[in-house]
């Protein structure tokens, strides 16, 4: 029965996206999820560079 369901929920959806538009998606996702990845990548390397070298607030 749940082999039933997921074919019919991937026939389902490849009927409805034309296949331009579905890996039109895939890749507009991709690069919004990299990007996000990278700056949030960059924001923690400065974070991190703050607290080695003593950033704002330290006790010296």
């Amino acid at each position: 029965m749940n082999r039933y369901i997921g074919f019919l929920a991937l026939a389902l959806t490849t009927s409805l996206f034309s296949s331009c538009s579905l890996i039109e998606g895939i890749f507009k996702a991709g690069m919004w999820w990299g990007i996000i990845l990278v700056v949030g990548a960059v924001v923690l390397v400065i974070w991190l560079i703050s607290k080695l070298f003593g950033g704002r607030g330290g006790t010296n």
